[in-house]
C-alpha cells in the first residue's frame, strides 16, 4: 500500500478524486488550494490498483508540465478489520508491491556509474582479493556484501523488459567499467603476491559445474522477487556478489600469476554466473508483469524481449555445453 500525492492545478479535483473511487483507493483527501493554484489530492492505494492508477493519472497529466505524482510509503495502517478482511489483504499483497516507476527509480540507481561505484568496486575487490588469498572465508563474505555488483546486472534486465535503449547501454556501461576495474586491481595484485592455487576458496572458483548454474539462476531471481515485492535486498546483493565478485577477482589473480588455466576456469564460471543472473532477473520480470505504459512502447519493448531472452538462452547453452565437455575427462578417470 502507498500514498499516491497528486499536485495539480484545483480544477481537476473533482476528476482526481472520481479517479480515486474508480480504482478503488481505501481513502482520498484534499489539502488546501495554494496560491499558485495548485491542490495536493492524497490517495491511498493498494498495491493491486496503484498502478493502473498511475498510468491514467500519466496520461491525465502528458500535456501539464506543472503536475506532480508523488509516490510515498506507508509503514502500516491501523484498522478494525475482521480475520476475513485481513486474509484478503494478505492476498492482494502477494501482488507485485512496487510499481513500473517505483522500480525504475530505484533500479536506475545502481545503474550509475559514479565516484561511489568506483570507490566500492575498488574496496571490495581488494578485501576479496585479502580474502582469497588468506583463505579467509568472513574476510570474502565482506567483500560480497559491498560489491555493487547488484545494480548493473539487474538494470540491464529491467531496461530490456521495458525496451530502455538508454538504460541497457548505462547498465552496460556500468557493467563493464566495474567488472574492468575489478579485473585490473585483481591482476595487479597476482603481480606482487604469490598466489597459491591450492587454497580452497581459489580452488572453488576455478571449477564451473551445474550447481552453480542453479545458483547464478536462483540468485537473479531471488533479487528480482526482492524489487518487485517490497523487500530489502541487502541478503540479495550478497547472494548476488557471491555469483559475480569472486571469479573476477580470481580471473585476475590468475592472470597476474601467468596461471591461463585458473583464469580460463574463473572465466567461465563469471560468464555463466552473469547469463544465469541475466536470464533469471528477465524472466521474473515477465512473470510479473513489468512492461511499458503505452501500446507503442510495449510494441518495441517486445521485439527487446524476444531477443535478448533468445540470447541469453542461447548463451548459456554453449556455456553449459563448455561444462559438460570440460567435465568428460574426469568422468573417464572414475
Amino acid at each position: 500500500m502507498r500514498i499516491v500525492e497528486v499536485i495539480a492545478a484545483a480544477r481537476h479535483t473533482k476528476t482526481l478524486l472520481g479517479m480515486a473511487r474508480f480504482y478503488g483507493a481505501t481513502d482520498a483527501w484534499c489539502g488546501d488550494r495554494g496560491e499558485d493554484g495548485r491542490r495536493a489530492i492524497r490517495m491511498l492505494v493498494d498495491d493491486a490498483h496503484r498502478q493502473a492508477l498511475i498510468d491514467s493519472l500519466q496520461d491525465l497529466f502528458r500535456t501539464d508540465p506543472d503536475a506532480r505524482i508523488v509516490i510515498q510509503p506507508v509503514d502500516t495502517t491501523l484498522t478494525r478489520d475482521t480475520p476475513r478482511q485481513q486474509d484478503e489483504a494478505l492476498r492482494r499483497a502477494q501482488a507485485i508491491a512496487a510499481t513500473r516507476e517505483e522500480l525504475y527509480s530505484e533500479i536506475v540507481k545502481g545503474a550509475r556509474l559514479d565516484s561511489n561505484h568506483l570507490i566500492l568496486t575498488v574496496l571490495s575487490t581488494l578485501v576479496a582479493a585479502i580474502g582469497l588469498l588468506e583463505d579467509n572465508v568472513a574476510v570474502l563474505i565482506g567483500a560480497m556484501v559491498i560489491a555493487p555488483l547488484l545494480g548493473p546486472n539487474i538494470a540491464l534486465a529491467f531496461a530490456t523488459a521495458l525496451g530502455d535503449r538508454a538504460l541497457v547501454w548505462q547498465a552496460l556501461r556500468t557493467n563493464a567499467a566495474g567488472l574492468a576495474l575489478s579485473l585490473l586491481l585483481a591482476v595487479v595484485i597476482g603481480l606482487i603476491w604469490e598466489v597459491d592455487f591450492g587454497l580452497a576458496e581459489l580452488a572453488t572458483r576455478t571449477d564451473v559445474g551445474l550447481a552453480g548454474v542453479v545458483l547464478a539462476l536462483a540468485s537473479g531471481a531471488a533479487a528480482v522477487l526482492s524489487l518487485t515485492s517490497g523487500l530489502s535486498s541487502t541478503l540479495v546483493g550478497v547472494m548476488v556478489a557471491v555469483a559475480l565478485l569472486p571469479p573476477t577477482a580470481t580471473i585476475g589473480l590468475a592472470l597476474g600469476s601467468t596461471r591461463w588455466d585458473a583464469a580460463l576456469g574463473a572465466l567461465l564460471l563469471l560468464a555463466v554466473n552473469i547469463v544465469c543472473v541475466l536470464l533469471a532477473a528477465k524472466l521474473v520480470f515477465l512473470f510479473k508483469g513489468v512492461r511499458p505504459r503505452t501500446w507503442t512502447e510495449r510494441n518495441r519493448a517486445r521485439q527487446s524481449i524476444r531477443l535478448h531472452l533468445a540470447l541469453w538462452a542461447l548463451l548459456l547453452s554453449a556455456l553449459v555445453a563448455i561444462i559438460l565437455l570440460r567435465a568428460e575427462p574426469v568422468i573417464a578417470l572414475h
